[in-house]
């Protein structure tokens, strides 16, 4: 009875949003949780990164988290409104698509949101500066040994533990060592983006004018869709807002194991002029005055068979590389990591198998439907071929048409896994 009892241990490989939340989970399911993550320490609020929007569900989990529920509202604004508009880059005008009142997410920094996850863990649960080198499974299959470098000193540490996470991402390694042949597969296009910092300049004529042209800013999430792409813009606390444009483009050759990168001047001063021909004025000098953008390529992956391999499971990215169209990364990453330790807690670490297969029955076909469908949203709003349908002409569809745009349309939107309940109060309960 005391070895049933005896406190589980999970290694998760990953610090970002994915391997944070997988860790609160797992604790509060009951188990011992250390975290290896290879940037050296915490992001601070000035980190590369961009805005993310949570939908209701995560906010509601991530409250059950933090120490101070009130922080994720104080630390996000309300995207209430989902605003779709086409322009004519000819003409420089805007006009409305389609438009959501009910859309009811919240748009975070990154950074503030991985800052308030961190926080708000125990002490000692991320090692910082750790580099994930290789994993071996036991041979009776009961536990799994870690191996990973630290930085600092080059020196090789072990951990043992039960299970292995893989929150490593989409390019994780974890993942290749079960799919060797899976692929990431390049979506068309880039994604251009940046945050504005106007705290110190609110009342600038390029921050005035973008106000006119996007009247809901601070309460909605704008579309722009135009000639050469889509467009995104929202605010950020703090004065700032969240631009991102994606761009029809060949592959880029990015160096390293990452999809993102900073680039030259030259390139900057070339998706600005780029851009000049494509959006209005009030959105180009809001890129313009940005410090700092950045070029992101997206990518997904044909949605996976399995999630879990004996002590090894996916989670987030690992699990399924997604492009960004529906609004899910972020949301998707949260809910596997809530699903897994409520599996974890209902099984027990003796029952790990049954655990990993009803985490994986709860969440593949979810992050397989949503995949899909995010690819789709992504082709149609850049106007790339789908086999069953015309390609979208925003500057002649109507507002019915336009509601395919909605992310709403996403399979599975606002949904509470099976293994939770909602109360009268609308928290989640097991």
């Amino acid at each position: 009875m005391q070895e049933a009892r005896r406190t589980a241990k999970a290694v998760v490989v990953g610090g970002s949003i994915a391997g944070i939340s997988c860790a609160h989970a797992l604790i509060a399911a009951g188990w011992d949780v250390v975290v290896l993550e290879k940037t050296t320490s915490p992001p601070n609020s000035c980190a590369t990164g961009a805005g993310v929007g949570l939908d209701t569900v995560s906010v509601k989990l991530i409250e059950q988290w933090i120490q101070q529920p009130q922080l994720i509202q104080l630390l996000s604004l309300p995207m209430t409104i989902e605003h779709e508009q086409a322009t004519d880059g000819d003409k420089k005008i805007t006009w409305t698509l389609s438009r959501d009142e009910h859309f009811n997410f919240r748009a975070v920094h990154w950074a503030d949101l991985h800052s308030l996850l961190y926080k708000s863990l125990p002490q000692d649960v991320v090692l910082w500066g750790h580099l994930f080198s290789s994993f071996c499974i036991s041979d009776d299959k009961t536990s799994v040994n870690v191996q990973a470098k630290v930085i600092e000193t080059n020196q090789t540490v072990e951990i043992v533990g039960d299970l292995l996470v893989a929150a490593d991402g989409c390019l994780s390694s974890i993942r290749k060592t079960f799919l060797p042949d899976l692929k990431l597969r390049y979506s068309g296009y880039c994604a251009w983006r940046g945050v504005l910092d106007f705290s110190n300049n609110e009342n600038s004529e390029t921050v005035q004018a973008l106000k006119k042209a996007y009247p809901d800013l601070g309460n909605c999430n704008y579309f722009d869709i135009g000639s050469e792409g889509h467009a995104i813009l929202y605010e950020l606390i703090n004065r700032r807002i969240n631009w991102i444009w994606y761009h029809n483009q060949p592959e880029p050759e990015f160096k390293g194991n990452s999809v993102t990168t900073k680039v030259s001047r030259d390139m900057i001063e070339d998706m600005y002029e780029s851009a000049e021909k494509v959006w209005i004025p009030e959105l180009v000098k809001v890129m313009q005055a940005t410090e700092e953008p950045f070029l992101n390529a997206i990518y997904d992956s044909e949605p996976l068979d399995q999630f879990y391999w004996d002590n090894v499971v996916l989670i987030g990215d690992a699990a399924h590389p997604i492009s960004p169209h529906g609004g899910r990364s972020t949301n998707m990453s949260i809910l596997d990591a809530v699903v897994l330790g409520k599996c974890l807690e209902k099984w027990g670490a003796g029952n790990l198998s049954s655990a990993l297969e009803e985490y994986q029955s709860i969440r593949l076909h979810v992050a397989s439907e949503q995949v899909l469908f995010s690819r789709r949203m992504g082709r149609i709003k850049q106007r790339l071929p789908l086999p069953d349908r015309e390609l979208f002409d925003h500057m002649i569809a109507s507002q019915e048409e336009s509601k395919v745009l909605h992310l709403r349309n996403i399979p599975y939107f606002n949904h509470i896994p099976s293994i939770y309940v909602t109360d009268h109060n609308g928290s989640l309960q097991r």
